[in-house]
């Protein structure tokens, strides 16, 4: 990995940049403060000090000066000390800068006082207090044994805090430890769960689901990670889903195929006679539609799987679009002799119009597929205030206790062995078109007693027509 690349080593970038831009900022700040602040109150300060040393000196004629400046000296000061006969000397420590005018020595001598600490010329990355230059003290007048002097002194800052030095000195070098350690081990503590999480989006973009990051914090990467962790569980489960669908798919398509070839090669012997000839050429037509009617059931699915906004809705009459249905199929019902009843009170319902015709007829062949020979189908309208349900009885063959868990699962048929004609997208196909009008279906029964579902969806308004009166329909 380049290191321009690597998040890790920019975030410790950017983190030594910080701590070194706010070290220049605080420094800045303090020699500034000092400058605008502290200058002339130290100025004051020293200027005191050194009055009362000339004011001493002057009335101890006995004093020993090269004793007594040394003695001072070693208490924490720094002095340069000049006689009007120009004779000099240095005590204590040592002026790192020593050009001094004469013009200020001659002043001095001649008895003003010297503010070089408040006249100090203001420098942007020196700290005027620290700086040891002999420019930066105060210059005062004093008289020994009837000899003028002139005394420049300023605080020895090297002996004052050399031992607070070596204790600031180490603090400063235990936090700089301390603050790195910490930089690091938070750029790690921050870039390990994004560089797993890469690492993790490789793997989902190889199509290897079966991925999980392990990652507890509770802090916004946490909440990315559980979220990462859902959806590659809801890709595994697509993706088992997508394989199951196409193997359910190639098995419904392969045996009418099959069929439709073998039949098709029987009927192109020579010598067939006609009765067999017409059952061969009824079975390629029932599996023909048998492969259309599947078609048609997977156009319905992929068009529900892709519905990204919201279902176009308008106002029509329910109870009309049911019967409809009813008359749609009352061939068949005749066909297999089975009877029906329809009760459905007159009121409008908003929702999408064609994929709820879907669901009627869907549930109403059902309805005859798996009723018994005269058996009967029961569809009744129940109205709320802010809902309707249409409810479908049948006295079929109903559906065992153990197939009732899977019936909205696609391509599942509590026939095993698929001998019943379907494509076991139907129910699939009702319930994902119920959940998009933000309805909801409901399925009881019994093996052999028959079944009961139950479809309920939200209306925007329910009216009795005095167009339309509520009747029982029969057919027979």
């Amino acid at each position: 990995m380049k290191v321009q690349s690597s998040l890790y080593v920019k975030y410790l970038i950017v983190a030594l940049c910080i701590m070194l831009l706010s070290t220049v900022l605080a420094f800045l700040a303090t020699n500034m403060y000092y400058h605008q602040v502290l200058k002339e109150q130290n100025d004051a300060k020293n200027t005191v000090i050194a009055s009362r040393m000339a004011a001493y000196i002057s009335e101890h004629a006995e004093l020993d000066l090269q004793e007594h400046f040394a003695m001072l000296g070693e208490i924490g000061y720094q002095f340069y000390v000049v006689s009007e006969n120009g004779a000099s000397g240095y005590y204590g420590g040592e002026y790192r800068l020593k050009e001094l005018d004469n013009s200020i020595v001659e002043d001095v001598i001649a008895g003003d006082i010297y503010h070089g600490m408040r006249d100090f010329p203001k420098q942007l990355f020196v700290t005027g207090f620290f700086a040891n230059d002999i420019r930066n003290s105060i210059g005062v007048p004093f008289v020994h044994e009837e000899q003028r002097y002139a005394m420049f002194v300023r605080p020895d800052i090297r002996l004052l805090f050399s031992e607070v030095h070596s204790i600031m000195g180490g603090m400063a070098l235990l936090m700089l430890v301390i603050s790195l350690l910490a930089i690091i081990v938070s750029a790690w503590y921050l870039v390990h769960p994004i560089k797993a999480l890469t690492a993790a989006t490789k793997q989902i973009a190889a199509e290897n689901f079966e991925i999980s990051l392990q990652v507890s914090r509770s802090d916004e990467l946490g909440t990315l990670a559980a979220s990462f962790n859902r959806m590659a569980k809801q890709l595994l489960a697509n993706e088992e889903e997508r394989k199951s669908f196409i193997r359910n798919v190639s098995h419904d398509f392969q045996s009418p195929l099959l069929n439709i070839g073998g039949y098709a090669a029987l009927l192109k012997q020579a010598e067939l006679d006609e009765e067999p000839r017409l059952q061969y050429a009824s079975v390629i037509e029932n599996e023909a539609m048998r492969l259309s009617n599947l078609t048609k059931q997977l156009l319905v699915l992929t068009s529900l799987d892709q519905r990204n906004k919201a279902i176009a809705m308008q106002t029509y009459p329910l109870h009309e679009q049911i019967e409809r249905t009813v008359m749609k199929y009352r061939w068949l019902l005749e066909k297999e002799g089975i009877s029906i009843s329809l009760d459905a009170a007159p009121l409008l319902l908003t929702g999408n119009e064609s994929l709820l015709d879907n669901v009627w007829e869907n549930l109403l062949t059902n309805a005859i597929k798996y009723n018994k020979p005269g058996g009967e189908i029961r569809i009744r309208t129940e109205s709320e205030k802010d809902h309707v349900s249409v409810i479908f009885e049948d006295t079929g063959i109903g559906i065992a206790e153990d197939d009732l868990l899977h019936v909205f699962e696609r391509f599942y048929r509590a026939d095993a062995s698929r001998s019943t004609k379907g494509t076991g997208l139907g129910l699939a196909i009702v319930k994902e078109t119920i959940t998009l009008h933000q309805g909801d279906i409901r399925i009881s029964s019994e093996t052999g007693e028959g079944t009961n579902i139950t479809v309920t969806l939200p209306i925007s308004s329910c009216s009795k027509s005095s167009v339309f009166s509520t009747e029982k329909i029969e057919r027979r």
